[in-house]
């Protein structure tokens, strides 16, 4: 018997170094050469419009996507495109959109890049590098550039985020990555931050965040909620989904936040205490609603109770204290 539960033990260890090695030969395998041709650009490129000097006209929109494209050198000519979309492709390196001046939009959702670092482009606003092999946010310096979605990569600290150069940054999307903590990203023009499906164990740096709407930790493995803080003074929106929070005492540090109004909080181990959302409501009066139910004008009187009743209890003990103290 004994046997028969090493001979599984040993083939569940083999089945999991195969399966790391598989996706170690799946990042080193080389693609096969695709450069983008001039018929596959004829293809892509769409919407003729006036030139910066209004004297001529050129096409502003390319997309070519699905065409296993290692290549874009092609693209360099191309100076006044505004919209770029190369999803789900094959490339590995973006240097050939250095001379896109003119850049508004860019997609390359799906490919093999291992950096998001690129030459500054003065006028990019939206950027998507969803689903690639970046390992961290560095080199990302555009000036005016207001959302950036880097979900589903390898990024396992935001530490390399350019504040200097990112003071429009609205919306930053880092969903599925390998993140361990919130450090550096603390942006100060960002609304809408989304870092569920990580590995978030500390809440830190959040103090910046001083125009934060909306705040997703969704399926993290944070156990406490030390690191919010009364900066944070426009969070509206809060999900704490699947984490490791096992006591309300926790949820009473969310009382700094002023200005909360929504906030989830199922599939954490509080949320399974008795009378776990008049405990809560007690806790944050102004709450509007608890895993997007709204509250009810009888549990506002009820947890409205359980507070007065609970300052009243305190107010004896610090009497009682003081009575102690006087004897």
């Amino acid at each position: 018997m004994e046997g028969e539960e090493l001979e599984g033990d040993e083939y569940g260890l083999q089945e999991e170094g195969e399966e790391a090695l598989s996706e170690q030969e799946d990042e080193e395998q080389v693609p096969a050469p695709r450069p983008l041709t001039e018929e596959i650009l004829k293809e892509g490129l769409s919407l003729l419009c006036k030139t910066g000097n209004g004297l001529a006209h050129a096409y502003v929109k390319f997309e070519a996507k699905y065409k296993d494209l290692t290549d874009i050198s092609l693209l360099e000519h191309f100076i006044h495109l505004r919209y770029v979309d190369l999803s789900e492709n094959k490339l590995q390196d973006l240097s050939p959109l250095s001379s896109l001046t003119h850049l508004l939009w860019l997609k390359v959702d799906g490919n093999l890049l291992t950096s998001a670092c690129m030459q500054e482009l003065p006028y990019l606003q939206i950027i998507s590098f969803a689903h690639n092999r970046i390992k961290d946010t560095e080199g990302i310096t555009h000036p005016r550039l207001a959302s950036l979605c880097l979900k589903g990569n390898k990024i396992q600290t935001a530490l390399g985020l350019s504040h200097g150069q990112l003071f429009n940054l609205q919306i930053l999307e880092l969903r599925g990555n390998m993140l361990e903590s919130t450090a550096g990203l603390s942006l100060p023009k960002l609304k809408n931050l989304y870092l569920a499906q990580n590995a978030i164990r500390s809440l830190e740096g959040l103090e910046g965040l001083e125009q934060l709407t909306t705040l997703h930790l969704r399926d993290n493995q944070l156990e406490t909620l030390d690191g919010f803080c009364s900066s944070m003074k426009s969070l509206q929106y809060l999900n704490l989904r699947n984490n490791g929070i096992s006591s309300l005492q926790e949820v009473a540090k969310l009382e700094v936040l002023p200005t909360l109004q929504a906030l989830v909080l199922s599939d954490n181990p509080c949320s399974d205490e008795a009378n776990y959302r008049l405990e809560v409501l007690a806790l944050l009066p102004h709450l509007q609603r608890l895993d997007k139910e709204l509250f009810e004008q009888d549990e506002r009187a009820e947890a409205n109770k359980i507070r007065q009743k609970r300052r009243e209890e305190e107010k004896e003990m610090e009497g009682a204290l003081q009575h102690d103290v006087n004897e």
